[in-house]
């Protein structure tokens, strides 16, 4: 088998809620995330670094999505799912009075050895979010 092309990036992440309305609000107000796209069934989120954050309405996108240009296979998730977040060194205790100052409990806190560390909170569908400094993978 020939070499893989290179992968340039992981450019969405998707976490599946049952309150459009009160994720969106938690996502754009208490992280400051800008939406891109708002419907029904989807809230995309610009994550930095042309990382996007996809926020879809739990069950609303088990079916396959045809369009005029292709299809879109059908996914869903279940259960609290992870992702982390990148944040600059400097920041982190900001972000963890911001998050205490609006009432979201701290989950647990990490320091890696690499120098970095970790910061774990839930959304409001209980999903585990991190937001973590450089130092945590070889690679960041």
């Amino acid at each position: 088998m020939s070499a893989a092309p290179r992968i340039d990036g992981l450019l969405e992440t998707a976490l599946y809620v049952d309150d459009m309305a009160r994720s969106v609000a938690f996502f754009r107000d208490v992280l400051g995330l800008a939406p891109m796209l708002e419907t029904e069934r989807l809230t995309a989120f610009d994550a930095g670094r042309q990382g996007v954050l996809l926020v879809f309405l739990r069950g609303a996108s088990r079916d396959n999505m045809p369009g005029p240009n292709g299809i879109v296979p059908g996914h869903d998730g279940s259960g609290p799912l992870h992702m982390a977040f990148a944040i600059a060194a400097e920041s982190y205790d900001a972000w963890h009075a911001r998050l205490t100052d609006a009432g979201v409990p701290i989950r647990g806190e990490m320091n890696w050895p690499r120098g970095g560390r970790s910061l774990y909170f839930e959304d409001p569908d209980g999903h585990v979010l991190e937001l973590a400094t450089p130092g945590l993978w070889e690679n960041y």
